[in-house]
């Protein structure tokens, strides 16, 4: 578990482009954290870190659920926020997602988690990275990462700087 703070937007996006940058083909990011917490922010700089072109507009999936972008790696970015049910997310069609040769990267990841078995994420994931972000004050953030079975990875992802 690494743990790592930002100051204001621009921090973040900093951040979020030293991850992307160590991202690979197939890499799960998940992120965890309260409306307005920074999730999107970071996400725009993990994609503009994966090799995204600057031209990009990286928004949020809010509406629209699911936003591909197409890099040097093809980039999900998906938000569940506005999901209720189990059976509302298997009809998305993640499974393909979040298995393919694409960086996926998931807002609202706890609803990934199974009603019956409240211990396991929903699609058998189990290699991931886990992000998560708390406010500190007005502008600042804490995220905690934590990679969760990337034991198989070639090159590591931390640290981030």
């Amino acid at each position: 578990m690494i743990k790592s703070i930002t100051n204001n937007a621009d921090e973040t996006l900093q951040l979020g482009k030293s991850l992307g940058s160590k991202l690979i083909a197939g890499d799960l990011v998940l992120l965890f954290g309260d409306l307005g917490a920074g999730k999107t922010c970071l996400t725009q700089g993990i994609c503009l870190g994966a090799g995204l072109d600057k031209s990009t507009y990286i928004r949020s999936p809010t509406f629209t659920l699911i936003n591909e972008y197409q890099g040097v790696v093809p980039i999900f970015h998906i938000d569940l926020y506005r999901l209720e049910t189990e059976e509302e997310i298997m009809n998305l069609g993640l499974e393909e997602i979040i298995y393919s040769k694409a960086i996926t990267i998931i807002e609202w990841p706890e609803k990934l988690i199974s009603n019956k078995k409240p211990n396991e994420f929903m699609f058998g994931i189990e290699e991931r990275i886990e992000i998560h972000i708390s406010s500190k004050g007005e502008n600042g953030r804490e995220f905690t990462f934590s990679p969760v079975l990337l034991s198989s990875r070639k090159h590591p992802i931390f640290p981030l700087h």
